[in-house]
């Protein structure tokens, strides 16, 4: 009987010189994959259009960080459910969100509520 011989070859690098040993670990300034995927996954910050800001200012309605975190849970929840236009009730103020664009369209203050008409909504929410 004959023994088979296994000749493994040595790999041949260009200068002779093997390439260094590339880091287990991402470098601790870069942004890793647990990062990317946190921020992708986060609810984004909320846009308001033109005409949301225009409405805002003028009506004199301001949110501050908690009341826009209780809207931003509530587009969630309208996303989650199949809705893309929503009437939100966040404590005295209506506000009407394109969902899929993550949008304000409009603002309505609790004085101008009174006999309005909200159209093109396919759901609301009070947050």
């Amino acid at each position: 009987m004959t023994d088979a011989i296994n000749i493994f070859p040595q790999p041949v690098f260009p200068g002779g010189q093997p390439p260094a040993k590339r880091p287990d670990r991402a470098p601790a300034t870069g942004t890793n994959f647990d990062a990317l995927l946190r921020n992708k996954m986060a609810p984004q910050n909320i846009k308001f259009s033109r005409h949301a800001g225009e409405r805002m200012q003028s009506r004199g309605i301001t949110f501050n960080p908690q009341q826009l975190q209780r809207l931003e849970s509530a587009i969630e929840q309208i996303n989650l459910k199949g809705g893309r236009e929503s009437l939100v009730m966040l404590d005295d103020t209506a506000l009407v969100v394109s969902v899929k664009n993550d949008t304000v369209v409009t603002v309505v203050s609790k004085d101008q509520l009174k006999n309005n008409v909200f159209t093109n909504i396919d759901s609301a929410v009070i947050a």
